[in-house]
C-alpha cells in the first residue's frame, strides 16, 4: 500500500470535486430490504448500493474506468467494473475489490463484500481480491470524517470518499426548511484522462442513482 501511494501522489496529477448527496430515500429503501437480506444472513449496509450505483454510471462514463500505462502513451478501458473498496484489516488498510459489478445483483455484492471484509479482518484474504481493482470507493464516514481529498489507487483513474451522515437544514423549492440527511463525498481524478466537467456529469448521475435509487431499476436487465 505505501509504494501505490508513493506511485499514485508522484505520478498522477490530483484533482478533486465534492458534492453533497441526500440520503432519504436511500435509507427508507435499505430499511425496507433489511429483513430480506437478514433472513440470508447478510446485514445490508448502504456500501453495495454505492457500489452498484456506481458501476451503472461507469456504463455511461467508460472514460472513469480507464487507466494510463507507466509512460502516459495508452489508455486501456475496461469493460469489466472491478470496484475496490477500503478495508480497516489487522495489516492496515488494504483495498479489495468486487470483481465484475456489472453482472452481480445487489445481494451478490453484499454477500460478497461481507466475505471478502471478514477475510480481511481476520488475515485471510487472498492476494487476487487485492488485485485488478478498476475504481475505489473509501468510506471514511464510519470513523467519523465528513470530507476528504482522497490520493487514487494508482493506476486506477478515480476514487472517491464517502464522509459521515448528518442530519441538516436544507430549503426546498418553496424556502421552507426541512430537516434532509446529507452525506458529503469528494471524488479525486486524474487530470492526464478526466477533465472537471466529466468529473462532474458522472457525479450527478452517480449521484441521482443514490438519491432516487428506485431510477436503478430502470437500467436493470
Amino acid at each position: 500500500m505505501a509504494k501505490q501511494m508513493v506511485a499514485s501522489v508522484n505520478t498522477i496529477p490530483h484533482f478533486t470535486v465534492s458534492d453533497e448527496i441526500r440520503m432519504d430515500k436511500l435509507i427508507a429503501l435499505r430499511q425496507s430490504l433489511k429483513p430480506m437480506f437478514e433472513a440470508k444472513g447478510i446485514k445490508l449496509s448502504f456500501m453495495p448500493f454505492f457500489v452498484k450505483a456506481l458501476s451503472l454510471a461507469l456504463k455511461e462514463f467508460p472514460i472513469i474506468n480507464s487507466q494510463l500505462n507507466e509512460d502516459g502513451t495508452e489508455l486501456t478501458y475496461f469493460n469489466h467494473h472491478n470496484i475496490g473498496f477500503a478495508v480497516d484489516a489487522k495489516m492496515g488498510l488494504l483495498v479489495p475489490n468486487v470483481k465484475g459489478v456489472e453482472h452481480l445483483s445487489l445481494f451478490d455484492i453484499a454477500q460478497q463484500m461481507h466475505t471478502t471484509i471478514e477475510q480481511a479482518r481476520e488475515g485471510k484474504l487472498s492476494g487476487d481480491a487485492l488485485k485488478g481493482g478498476t475504481i475505489s470507493i473509501s468510506n471514511i464516514g464510519v470513523l467519523g470524517g465528513t470530507v476528504a481529498t482522497p490520493v487514487i489507487n494508482h493506476p486506477e483513474a478515480a476514487i472517491v470518499a464517502l464522509g459521515k451522515m448528518q442530519r441538516l437544514p436544507r430549503f426546498d423549492e418553496n424556502d421552507n426548511v426541512h430537516a434532509v440527511n446529507i452525506m458529503h463525498v469528494s471524488w479525486s481524478g486524474d487530470h492526464r484522462i478526466i477533465d472537471g466537467a466529466t468529473m462532474v456529469k458522472f457525479n450527478n448521475l452517480w449521484k441521482s442513482y443514490i438519491e432516487q435509487p428506485m431510477k436503478m431499476l430502470s437500467t436493470l436487465r
